[in-house]
């Protein structure tokens, strides 16, 4: 054995050693804690749809956090004229960001002016001064202003939501920012969802008022009165209904709504109550906030303490108002109402209003990081159960680990020793895989699973390529080693091409795709850099080695096909008839997914998607009866056979999630008590998010095509580049036509098996093409059409040992993979045989139609 050898042997073995230091973290729990620090990355992560946990996207409303600074402004003008003297009475306005004030007379019109400009350098004013009326002031932000609260509204949130979850106590927590207005929060491995949703919504905007007196008004006769004109009703904001009484309200008072509890049945009652509009103290002056537990029923309530200046302006508003109520407004529902019996010295208050534990710990939470600068709206909420998580994973790697096994023992059968060297390639591939993964620090999710599955794939089809290669070279007398030689030397340029072109479409993928889509890009194109690795250096390194220590006699391989002689471009007429059909059938299907008249998943069409498990079973015939006894009809109920999982599908086009996942749950645990339904997985998703993932998903795909186009344009020519784009969209809208016709929910996942395909299709195509180009260049008499014949030929071998290894591994997913990859797995199989058609009777045969003498 030389020296290049030894280094070589010493070189790999450091890599698996590195390799392994890596990935233990990652699925060996009890890793010494030295280990993780010093010879470790963080480690591979699971994805929510494995691990159980919660994907959020929330939208900060930029238009209400301008709105609400505004407001801030203007009513600190008010005080401010009323300081000196000058009442300003607001009336209506029919712009949200406009705010208009009545000044008493034309006298104070240049008082006033001198005022905003000193002491409110964000507003903008404009005065209207007309004869026999009151002079009327507009006010609106600047726009500087506006664009500064755009620019850091949502960095302002993210921060808040930050510090939340971080004293909430979730682990490992993601969030980042996304977009202009978007923040997307991932909570791994959450127990109770409802209260973390409550946590980040909360706006938790304090307010202390005093609560005006309001003798001689019937407030719950005003409040029927706006409702039975249509000015107001249950459930709509309150600055509403404030502007549909304004004339019949004291003035500088508004209505408000005082939150009760019964003790015994623990109902809420809403009492209307009418406060002064002037804001005494707002959240900004707590400096801590904890629970308490105490008072006559000996309840959690929230204790807070003020800052320096918020005791003294706290001491001052007790002083001034003894023996009156003061509320306390958390985001515009009162939460107490106290009498003031004295002055309050030392800086501290309270918040009582029959809180469980939870609610007053998450309250106190919310006061100690601070209130958003504005609201948030979920547009996005999936969450998926521990339990259906591990599900997953067992599912998964069960029928991975039986179809893995399936190819191992094909390759030993058919390879014998050199199928040994390539099951070894194929683990080492797998290694570097997570290990790339851990370093990285990761996510592991399903459409990554995918994107794993086409690496081994190409991983087995790059090593059945040399093989095939050596056979060739055997079969003309060569001797072993020359036989390897030239089995690696003529391969090598082919699996080079072959995985250029899937990394091509992978890179495009993670560039221009969603969260999902680049889970799968990012395993597919470590995967296909790893595979080089694998089957051009480990697995020569391998036999370079056996032959060192003891020369091989002899190839032995299997053979399928002996020497085939088909005239494949004979028909080509007909597969292209064929080929024409499926094809309109794909666009007519694309066009009803964009028309959204097919059965899309909530992912495209906005909504929202259920899945319960019961612990007995149960008929359709009684959940159906249920949901209808409750007036919830237009519902898409699926039974998933065999395993008491009920999916429920509601689609609505909104932009805000419509959290169904309580009504639901407490009408089947009212209905069928006995059936035990619990909560698996939810997914809601707004329409603003559903046709962005549509967009970008369709997005990814076509820049992913034209630069396959120019590569292989510049590796071959431009004919093979378009004959390899056109193959690879002839099979996606093949299988997106069948999926269509069977009715096939369309959602990302079945997205991700397209992608897939669009790899392996390429792939297949590609290698094809390579063996064309070498075979025009060694005989430029023979026709086009034969040399495609012959080079289909050549390789056929290749193409039906890689399809059926593939098919094996999507087989088992398919049988055993459970109902969250059961679809996937289908839309890979159907795939797996267009595609290896379309490289055949499609891909080739399309060269034909712009022939070149050379290539």
């Amino acid at each position: 054995m030389n020296t290049a050898l030894k280094l070589k042997l010493a070189f790999l073995i450091s890599i698996i050693l590195l390799s392994f230091v890596t990935v233990i973290p990652s699925f060996y729990q009890n890793t010494p804690k030295w280990w993780k620090t010093y010879m470790a990355p963080e480690g591979l992560r699971l994805g929510l749809d494995l691990q159980g946990g919660m994907h959020l996207i929330l939208k900060v409303n930029l238009q209400k956090a301008a709105e609400n600074s505004l407001e801030l402004a203007a009513n600190d003008l008010k005080d401010t004229l009323t300081d000196e003297s000058i009442s300003a009475v607001r009336s209506p306005s029919s712009s949200a960001d406009t705010i208009i004030f009545t000044l008493p007379n034309a006298s104070t019109v240049d008082k006033v002016k001198n005022l905003i400009n000193e002491d409110f350098p964000d507003i903008d004013a404009r005065i209207e001064t007309k004869e026999s009326s009151f002079p009327r002031l507009f006010l609106n932000l600047k726009t500087a202003k506006i664009a500064y609260i755009k620019t850091h509204a949502v960095d302002q949130s993210l921060e808040i939501l930050r510090n939340r979850i971080d004293q909430f106590g979730v682990a490992e927590p993601v969030i980042i920012r996304q977009g202009d207005d978007e923040i997307v929060i991932q909570l791994p491995g959450i127990k109770d969802s409802k209260r973390a949703l409550k946590l980040l919504g909360d706006t938790a905007q304090l307010e202390f008022r005093i609560v005006a007196d309001s003798a001689g008004l019937n407030l719950n006769e005003l409040i029927a009165q706006a409702i039975r004109a249509k000015e107001w009703r249950d459930g709509e904001s309150i600055s509403k209904l404030n502007r549909a009484l304004q004339g019949r309200l004291p003035e500088n008072t508004s209505l408000y709504f005082e939150k009760e509890v019964n003790k015994q049945t623990k109902q809420e009652t809403l009492v209307p109550l009418l406060l002064e509009n002037k804001i005494l103290m707002t959240g900004d002056m707590v400096k801590d906030a904890q629970v308490r537990i105490g008072g006559n029923f000996n309840e959690p309530y929230v204790s807070i303490d003020l800052t320096g200046r918020g005791g003294r302006v706290f001491a001052h508003i007790t002083e001034k108002n003894v023996g009156r109520r003061m509320a306390i407004v958390l985001d515009g529902v009162v939460r107490s109402a106290p009498v003031i019996r004295e002055r309050i010295l030392g800086g501290s208050a309270q918040i009582s209003g029959s809180f469980t534990h939870e609610e007053a710990a998450d309250l106190a939470i919310v006061l100690r990081v601070g209130a958003l600068p504005a609201p948030v709206d979920i547009i996005q909420n999936m969450t998926v159960g521990s339990t259906l998580g591990q599900d997953s994973i067992n599912k998964g790697i069960t029928s991975g680990a039986f179809g893995a096994i399936m190819v191992v023992a094909f390759m030993l059968i058919y390879y014998r020793l050199s199928g040994v060297i390539a099951n070894c390639a194929l683990v080492l591939n797998i290694l570097l895989l997570f290990s790339g993964l851990a370093i990285l620090n990761a996510t592991l999710t399903l459409p990554g699973i995918a994107g794993i599955i086409l690496s081994i794939g190409m991983a087995v089809d790059a090593n059945v390529l040399i093989f095939e290669r050596m056979r060739e070279e055997y079969a003309l007398g060569k001797s072993v080693r020359s036989s390897i030689d030239g089995g690696y030397s003529n391969a090598f340029s082919t699996i080079v091409d072959s995985q250029v072109t899937t990394l091509i479409t992978a890179v495009a993928l993670f560039m221009f795709g969603t969260g999902p889509i680049k889970g799968f890009a990012v395993t597919l194109s470590l995967g296909i850099i790893f595979n080089l690795f694998a089957s051009l250096f480990f697995s020569r390194l391998m036999f370079d080695t056996i032959n060192a220590v003891r020369p091989m006699q002899r190839l032995n391989f299997m053979l399928i096909a002996k020497k085939p002689n088909l005239d494949y471009l004979q028909i080509k007429n007909i597969t292209y008839a064929l080929s024409a059909v499926m094809v309109i059938i794909g666009f007519v299907a694309f066009i009803q997914i964009a028309r959204g008249h097919a059965n899309l998943g909530v992912d495209f069409s906005g909504g929202s998607l259920l899945q319960y498990k019961a612990d007995q079973d149960f008929t359709m015939a009684e959940v159906r009866n249920a949901f209808s006894k409750n007036e919830m009809q237009d519902i898409n109920l699926q039974e998933v056979e065999n395993e008491h999982r009920l999916i429920i599908k509601v689609k609505k086009s909104e932009a805000v999630v419509a959290n169904l996942g309580d009504k639901v749950s407490s009408i089947l645990s009212s209905e069928s008590p006995d059936k035990h339904f619990y909560l698996e997985s939810q997914s809601e998703i707004g329409s603003s998010v559903s046709s962005v993932l549509r967009n970008k998903a369709i997005q990814a795909i076509f820049i992913s095509l034209a630069g396959v186009i120019v590569y292989l344009a510049v590796r071959f020519d431009i004919r093979f580049g378009l004959a390899g784009a056109a193959a690879t969209f002839h099979d996606v809208m093949v299988v997106l036509g069948i999926c269509w016709l069977m009715d096939i929910e369309i959602t990302l996942l079945l997205v991700t098996a397209l992608l897939t395909l669009a790899g392996y299709s390429l792939n297949d195509s590609v290698i094809v093409f390579d063996r064309i180009r070498e075979n025009m260049h060694k005989s430029d008499s023979h026709s086009l059409t034969r040399v495609i014949n012959d080079s289909i030929n050549q390789t056929l071998s290749r193409t039906i040992v890689t399809s059926g290894t593939t098919v094996i591994v999507l087989i088992a997913l398919f049988l055993g993979g459970g109902a969250v990859i059961h679809d996937f797995a289908f839309a890979l199989l159907i795939g797996i045989i267009v595609g290896t058609y379309s490289s055949i009777f499609i891909a080739s045969p399309l060269l034909t139609l712009w022939q070149k003498k050379t290539v």
